[in-house]
Order: C-alpha cells, then sequence, then structure tokens
C-alpha cells in the first residue's frame, strides 16, 4: 500500500524475474486455481509491501497480477498460502 517505498533495482528486478520464470517454465507452466490466484492478490493489495500505482511488490519487485497466477512462485514475505505439487 506504501507507494513510497523503494523498488529492488532493474538489475534485481530482472534477476528475480527471471528465476521464477525459469522455474516456472522447467515445472510446465502451472498455475494456480482462479480461487487461489484472488486469495493471493487480495493478500497483495493489504500487504505495506505492495505498490498498489504500480501492480508490484516493493520487496521483490514482481508484476503481482503475473506472479500470483504461477503456481511454482512464492510471496517474499511468506504471506501466500502452500501450493501443493499433485492437483
Amino acid at each position: 500500500m506504501n507507494k513510497n517505498k523503494k523498488m529492488p533495482s532493474i538489475l534485481q528486478m530482472i534477476k528475480n524475474f527471471s528465476r521464477d520464470l525459469a522455474i516456472y517454465i522447467a515445472k510446465g507452466s502451472p498455475n494456480v486455481t482462479e480461487e487461489d490466484y484472488k486469495e493471493r492478490l487480495e493478500t497483495c493489495e493489504v500487504c505495506p509491501s505492495f505498490n498498489k500505482h504500480a501492480m508490484r511488490c516493493t520487496t521483490c519487485g514482481c508484476l503481482v497480477e503475473h506472479k500470483a497466477k504461477w503456481k511454482t512462485t512464492v510471496c517474499p514475505e511468506d504471506k501466500w498460502k502452500e501450493q501443493n505439487d499433485k492437483e
């Protein structure tokens, strides 16, 4: 919710995204359920590390609307429920 909290550097955001994307692709691009996606977004929207204007997490720099869909990603603040690989 804090628009003034500084984002990670561009280089750090690229590293974070590249790591998450590589894992996502290697695991077959699995997505969370629509219910889990909505829950993740709601969790982010009330988090002090969420920059609503940029729709980014100020801890990792991710675009929340995308990262929240990927089953292989985790919240850097450990606020999302754990995803089971079996479904």
